[in-house]
C-alpha cells in the first residue's frame, strides 16, 4: 500500500472515530460487572491521597496512558502536540499512532515528533507487528524509536482489523520468532498491544516468552476497529464482514484478571473501552499497573488544549474519589485492596 493511501487511512480513522458510531454494539469491557465496596468512614484525608506510580522506570502523577491514536496528517499533528503538552504538564504516559506512515513518507515525521514538547514523559513509539513480515526489520524499528526518542516500542497486534481493512496486511505467519529477535536486539523494552480485541493469557505467555517486557491488553468493549474499517470499506463484502465481527473479542476485564493471575509481575496496561476515572480505578484494582484511554483524549484534543486539561483533571478527581471512598491512600493499596466485588 502506498504512502498516500496510508495517510488517507489515518485521516479517515480520526474522522470516523469522531463522527460515526463505531463502539461495540453489545459486548462491554466487562468492568460494568464489578463494583467497589463503599467505605462510609475511610479514615483518610482526601487531600493526602497519593495517585503517583512508576511504570517502566518513570514516575507518573496518575496511572494514566494517553493511548496510541494518530499521526501522519496536519490534523493528527495538532492532536499529538496538544496531547504531548498535556502529558508533560500532568506527568502522564503517552503513545503515538502507528509510525509506518512516517517511515514511508519522512516528510510527515514531524507529526509524531513530540519529545521537544514533552521532554520528561514516558513516551511510546508504535508499529504494527505484522510489518515485520513486510520489509520492516531492526533498522526501521530503531528509526521510529529514535524519531520519538521513545522509552519503549509498542508492537500492535491487529489481525481482525487487517482482515476487514481493504488490502490489509494479513500475513501474520512466523511473527513470534521475529518479535523475539527484535526484543533481543533493541535497547528499549517492547510492549505488545492489541487494538481493541484483547490479549488472552495464552497469547500473553507466548509474547512474554519472546522477550516482550509489558502487555497492553486493549480488550473489547470500546472502539470496534472492525466497525471503523467497515465504514471505510470499498466494497460490500468488506463492509458486511466488518459488521459481522463488530463485537468480536475478549473483554478488557477478563484479559486483565487472567494475565495478572498468571503473571503477577509483568508490567500490565489496561485499555479497551475505558472511559472514565472509575473504570481506571477498577482496572488498577484488578491488577493493572496503568490504564490507557484513547477516544476520550481524541475527542478532547480535537476540541482544544483546555478541554484536554479539564479531562485530565476530571479523570484524576474520579480516581482520587474512588480511592478515598474505598479507604486506599495510594495506588499500591488500591491495587492490593480487594475492594472490587463482582456483581452476581
Amino acid at each position: 500500500m502506498n504512502d498516500r493511501n496510508t495517510q488517507k487511512r489515518k485521516a479517515d480513522h480520526i474522522r470516523i472515530c469522531l463522527e460515526e458510531n463505531v463502539q461495540f454494539n453489545r459486548l462491554t469491557n466487562g468492568l460494568d460487572r464489578y463494583r467497589f465496596t463503599h467505605f462510609c468512614l475511610p479514615e483518610l484525608n482526601l487531600n493526602e491521597i497519593d495517585t503517583t506510580t512508576t511504570f517502566l522506570g518513570k514516575e507518573l502523577s496518575v496511572p494514566l496512558l494517553i493511548s496510541s491514536m494518530t499521526g501522519g496528517t496536519e490534523t493528527a499533528k495538532t492532536i499529538n502536540y496538544r496531547l504531548a503538552e498535556v502529558a508533560q504538564e500532568y506527568k502522564l504516559a503517552m503513545g503515538v499512532g502507528s509510525q509506518r506512515v512516517a517511515v514511508e513518507k519522512p516528510e510527515v515525521a514531524d507529526t509524531f515528533a513530540v519529545r521537544s514538547l514533552a521532554p520528561d514523559i514516558l513516551l511510546f513509539a508504535n508499529l504494527g507487528a505484522v510489518q515485520l513480515n513486510y520489509n520492516y526489520g531492526l533498522d526501521r524499528c530503531r528509526r521510529v524509536i529514535d524519531l520519538l526518542e521513545a522509552d519503549a516500542l509498542i508492537l500492535h497486534l491487529n489481525p481482525l482489523q487487517e482482515c476487514i481493512q481493504t488490502n490489509g496486511d494479513t500475513n501474520f505467519k512466523g511473527l513470534l520468532d521475529k518479535i523475539a529477535d527484535l526484543c533481543s536486539k533493541l535497547t528499549v523494552p517492547v510492549i505488545a498491544k492489541e487494538v481493541g480485541n484483547g490479549i488472552s493469557v495464552n497469547m500473553a505467555q507466548k509474547l512474554i516468552d519472546t522477550g516482550v517486557k509489558a502487555i497492553d491488553v486493549a480488550g473489547a468493549g470500546g472502539t470496534s476497529w472492525a466497525k471503523v474499517e467497515s465504514e471505510r470499506a470499498e466494497n460490500s463484502m468488506q463492509r458486511n464482514l466488518g459488521k459481522t465481527f463488530a463485537d468480536w473479542g475478549l473483554p478488557t476485564a477478563e484479559c486483565i484478571l487472567e494475565i495478572r493471575t498468571q503473571y503477577p509481575d509483568i508490567p500490565l496496561i489496561a485499555s479497551g473501552g475505558i472511559r472514565n476515572g472509575m473504570e481506571v480505578a477498577k482496572a488498577i484494582a484488578m491488577g493493572a499497573d496503568i490504564a490507557g484511554l484513547a477516544l476520550p483524549f481524541l475527542q478532547a484534543a480535537s476540541e482544544s488544549s483546555q478541554a484536554l486539561k479539564e479531562l485530565v483533571e476530571l479523570l484524576t478527581a474520579e480516581i482520587r474519589t474512588v480511592m478515598f471512598c474505598t479507604g486506599n491512600a495510594d495506588i499500591y493499596q488500591l491495587k492490593h485492596s480487594h475492594a472490587l466485588q463482582k456483581i452476581a
